[in-house]
Formats: C-alpha cells, sequence, structure tokens
C-alpha cells in the first residue's frame, strides 16, 4: 500500500495543504493531458507584481528525448528516483518586466507563488510532485535554449505515489520518515 504523509499539524490548516508532500516513488500510471493542462494553468493564476506573471515552464513526459534531456541535468542525488516521474517540469522566471525590460525584483517570489499554485492543484487531483534545485542550471539552460533573461529556478517531477518500498536506500528511509517542519515560534515573530 502507498504511504500516504499527512501533515500533523498544531492548527487547522487546510487539508489540500497537509496532504502535500514530496515523495519519491512515482508509478508508471500516465498523468491525462487535461489534468497537467489544469495544473499548469493554476500556476497561471498566481498573484505577481504589476501582473507581470514573470514565470515560465518547460516539460516533457516520460518517453519522450525531452524527458531525458531534463534527466540528464539533475544532480546525482535526484536521478534515480526522478527518473520514474511521468512528467519533469522546469520552472523558469523572467527576470525583467516586459514593458521596460528593467529588473523584476520580484520575479523569483512570483515564480515561487506560480510553483505553490502548481503543487496544490496537483495535490487537489492526487497527482504528487517533488521540487528540485538540485540540477545543472547551466547544462539545463543550453538543453531549453534559455536567454539571459531567463533562471531556471526548479525542477517538479510529476506522477502518482508508488510503494516506498521499490526505492534504493537513502530514498525509502526518507520516503518513510515521518513530515517534521519548524514549531510557529521558529519562524513567526509579533511586533503587537
Amino acid at each position: 500500500m502507498s504511504h500516504i504523509k499527512i501533515a500533523n499539524t498544531e492548527h487547522d490548516v487546510l487539508d489540500l495543504i497537509k496532504n502535500r508532500w514530496s515523495p519519491r516513488s512515482f508509478s508508471d500510471k500516465v498523468i491525462p493531458e487535461n489534468d497537467l493542462h489544469t495544473i499548469l494553468e493554476a500556476a497561471g493564476w498566481a498573484a505577481s507584481a504589476n501582473n507581470e506573471q514573470p514565470w515560465q515552464y518547460y516539460y516533457a513526459s516520460k518517453g519522450h528525448d525531452g524527458f531525458v534531456q531534463i534527466t540528464e541535468s539533475l544532480a546525482g542525488g535526484n536521478k534515480p528516483w526522478a527518473q520514474h516521474a511521468d512528467v519533469l517540469i522546469v520552472s523558469v522566471a523572467r527576470k525583467t518586466f516586459e514593458a521596460n525590460q528593467s529588473e523584476n525584483g520580484a520575479a523569483m517570489h512570483d515564480l515561487g507563488m506560480a510553483n505553490a499554485h502548481l503543487l496544490l492543484q496537483a495535490s487537489a487531483l492526487n497527482i504528487y510532485s517533488h521540487m528540485m534545485g538540485g540540477f545543472d542550471k547551466a547544462k539545463i539552460s543550453e538543453t531549453l535554449d534559455l536567454t539571459e533573461n531567463q533562471f531556471p529556478v526548479a525542477i517538479i517531477a510529476l506522477g502518482y505515489l508508488d510503494e516506498a518500498e521499490k526505492l534504493e536506500e537513502p530514498f525509502k528511509t526518507r520516503e518513510l520518515s515521518p513530515r517534521v517542519r519548524k514549531p510557529l515560534n521558529e519562524f513567526v515573530f509579533s511586533k503587537n
């Protein structure tokens, strides 16, 4: 049976948020194209400075050359399990405003908001996601023919959950370990 890690929260956090976690074990089940488009559209509805929407997404499905190319850019700790995801998505921030080409200091923040929307929409569809920062940015930039104005921020693995037991160590132990987060008093500070 697939192991689902629901967050044990102190407060009444939305189930959608409590149920979202980052597995490494993905099944062979294919994500329907309409569901993938729904997930990507959800990202597009994130808030952004000046409604700039500085996010761009490049994706490839397993079995296609683009998927292999994205996988080849992954760090050694991500390749063994990420290659089994159904879809890999590269999230990219456009660094300048389109209107005047000045620097968009909120681009990374706004892409993060879009990524969060993407992850939660996937979770709502019982599709699991795992964000990865461990990849060769120069290699993926070359693979995707990105410009100097485009910065690859994360690669997202998407797929349906599978058994933790199929993973090799240390991934199996990580898959089965409880989720933990810092308590509020370590990152929230009242100035009242």
